[in-house]
C-alpha cells in the first residue's frame, strides 16, 4: 500500500492489493478526487481510518445498452409512480445515502468530510445527483461523478420499494442519450447485477475509461 503525501499523484492501479486497496492518505481536494476518478480510483473509508483509495479488479460496470428493466419495473415506470429530477437537491441525496443502513455495515463510509468534499465537486459541476419523488417527498436517489463519457456511481438510497431502481434507470437512459459509454458501479452487488451491470477485468475498464477499445461482449473471456 502506497502512502500519499501533499503531491497530487497516484501510483498505477496495477500495484493495488488483491482486495483493491491502492493507497492511503492524501486529502479530498477537488483536484485529487478528480484525478482519482480519471485514473480509475475512488476513496472508501470511515471515520476511524485514514483515507483509503481503491481500484478493485474485477470492476463492476454497466454499459447503457445492457440496461435491464424488468416487467414489474416497466409497470412502475408506466404508471408514473415516481417523478424524477436531476441535480435538484444534491445535499439531501448525499445525506440520505449516508443515513441509509446497509447489510454488513455498522456505520457509514460517507463521513462529514466526504459529504463536504462531494458538495464542493457538485458546485464545480462534476458531482451529479438524481432525486426520486413521491407525493412531493424525496423517497430515493443516487449521486456520482460525471467524467463526460463515463459516469462514476457512488451511492444510492431508497425509502420506498423500487425508488432507487427508478432513479438509476432514468439516469442510465439520460446518460445513453447524452452519449456516455459506461457507468462505473465499482463493486458487485446483486441489486446492480439485476439492472444489467457486470464485472469486467480492471485493465479492460482502464482502457474504456481512457476512451480506448469497445465494450467486451457479455459472457466473453477477455
Amino acid at each position: 500500500m502506497i502512502l500519499l503525501d501533499e503531491h497530487i499523484v497516484f501510483p498505477p492501479v496495477s500495484v493495488a492489493s488483491p482486495e483493491g486497496v491502492l493507497a492511503i492518505g492524501g486529502d479530498l481536494s477537488p483536484e485529487r478526487l478528480m484525478l482519482a476518478y480519471r485514473s480509475g480510483i475512488f476513496p472508501w473509508f470511515d471515520d476511524d481510518s485514514s483515507i483509503l483509495w481503491w481500484s478493485p479488479d474485477p470492476r463492476m460496470v454497466l454499459f447503457p445498452d445492457e440496461l435491464k428493466i424488468s416487467a414489474s419495473m416497466r409497470k412502475v415506470i408506466s404508471r408514473e409512480v415516481f417523478s424524477i429530477t436531476f441535480n435538484n437537491n444534491f445535499d439531501a441525496v448525499i445525506r440520505a445515502c449516508a443515513a441509509t443502513k446497509r447489510p454488513g455495515q455498522e456505520g457509514t463510509w460517507i463521513t462529514e468530510e466526504m459529504i463536504a468534499a462531494y458538495v464542493r465537486l457538485h458546485r464545480l459541476g462534476y458531482a451529479k445527483s438524481v432525486e426520486v419523488w413521491q407525493d412531493e417527498m424525496l423517497v430515493g436517489g443516487l449521486y456520482g461523478i460525471d467524467l463526460g463519457h463515463v459516469f462514476c456511481g457512488e451511492s444510492m438510497f431508497a425509502r420506498v420499494s423500487n425508488a432507487s431502481k427508478a432513479g438509476f434507470i432514468a439516469l442510465v437512459q439520460k446518460l445513453k442519450a447524452a452519449g456516455h459509454k459506461l457507468v462505473d458501479c465499482q463493486v458487485h452487488t446483486a441489486h446492480l447485477a439485476s439492472l444489467g451491470a457486470r464485472e469486467i477485468p480492471r485493465d479492460v475498464f482502464m482502457r474504456l475509461l481512457q476512451g480506448e477499445g469497445a465494450p467486451p461482449r457479455s459472457g466473453s473471456v477477455v
